[in-house]
């Protein structure tokens, strides 16, 4: 077997010199399948715990479960943290968990168990500033942005850094886009696209670029948006799907009016898409049957009622309860139309 020489138990060579040497004798799209047997195989716990960051970030999601069901089986103890830190972020990533519940595993973890690994002390505020992104409390993300060169400079395994780097970036995007800060955002975004060429992360970074055009051009932000769908279909990223075809794709569609063939299953995009066409009755009754209002849509209802109050209420939200100074701009726009 051509890759026995990578599956003892005692190989000494890391990860990044796997890769390097598998590039070298296979080619990139060879390589990277050939990784994913090692990573799945391998008899080394060293090449167990750390395999499974490098399938995280190629989206292999069958060869990670069971990979992480490997870990948590292990005699190690470290290879246990390790699983379970993998466990949790994982089911945060497909969305089985809450980002509250996200928060209360990661404390039960902090509470049980003690680490001074830098790749899990690392992780684990990795995870929960996504927690806090997906609660988008967005005034709590950031420090990671500070903090994380005391992790890198402790971490032997080279590609763990770039993966974690690139990472860093995915929460530096976003980070930007709700300060406003454009450039930046965008500065990461592609930052990441060119280091690493994995489906997953191509499919997010184009999100975020894509709505990183709300306030500029309806072609240049689904341009990146249908570039997001198009790989998740491809590569049968599921959440990501659901995500664009109903949230994020009508969306940028109803708020430069261009509704044509889009239809969503979200109540809320349901009435911006009604408000696009001109239907601001209906769009009235549909937001009417949503008990508990988030900005956007108190923003939809705002601007169907043509209610400076409301609007208000949606900018008051936006800045105060997520300091995003992003999104917060559409009602502030649609105010100064009134």
């Amino acid at each position: 077997m051509v890759l026995a020489k990578f599956m003892t138990p005692y190989s000494e060579l890391t990860i990044t010199e796997m890769m390097n040497i598998l590039n070298l004798e296979q080619g990139p799209a060879s390589a990277k399948e050939s990784m994913k047997d090692i990573c799945l195989h391998s008899k080394s716990q060293n090449i167990q715990k750390k395999g499974m960051e490098y399938l995280y970030m190629y989206g292999f999601i069958r060869e990670l479960e069971l990979l992480i069901q490997k870990n948590l089986e292990s005699d190690n103890p470290s290879n246990r943290l390790w699983g379970e830190i993998y466990r949790i972020m994982l089911e945060q990533r497909v969305f089985k968990i809450s980002p509250m519940e996200t928060l209360d595993q990661l404390a039960f973890f902090r509470s049980r168990y003690s680490t001074n690994e830098p790749e899990l002390l690392f992780l684990i505020e990795l995870i929960q500033e996504r927690a806090y992104q997906h609660l988008n409390q967005f005034d709590k993300i950031g420090n990671l942005m500070v903090t994380h060169q005391q992790y890198f400079s402790e971490i032997e395994e080279r590609l763990l850094v770039v993966y974690f780097k690139i990472r860093l970036y995915q929460i530096n995007v976003v980070y930007h886009i709700m300060r406003n800060e454009l450039i930046m955002a965008r500065k990461y975004a592609y930052r990441a696209l060119n280091m690493l060429d994995s489906p997953q992360l191509h499919a997010h970074v184009h999100t975020y670029l894509g709505l990183s055009y709300t306030h500029d051009t309806y072609e240049s932000g689904i341009y990146h948006l249908d570039k997001a769908l198009e790989i998740s279909k491809e590569h049968h990223l599921d959440y990501m799907i659901n995500i664009l075809e109903n949230h994020n794709i009508p969306f940028l569609s109803a708020h430069f009016n261009m509704v044509e063939d889009v239809c969503t299953v979200d109540k809320g995009e349901q009435a911006h898409i009604e408000l696009a066409k001109g239907n601001n009755e209906k769009a009235i009754d549909i937001l009417s049957n949503i008990p508990k209002k988030g900005p956007f849509q108190l923003y939809y209802l705002g601007k169907a009622k043509q209610d400076q109050g409301l609007l208000m209420k949606s900018y008051n939200h936006f800045i105060r309860k997520r300091s995003d100074y992003f999104f917060s701009k559409l009602p502030l726009d649609a105010m100064k139309e009134l």
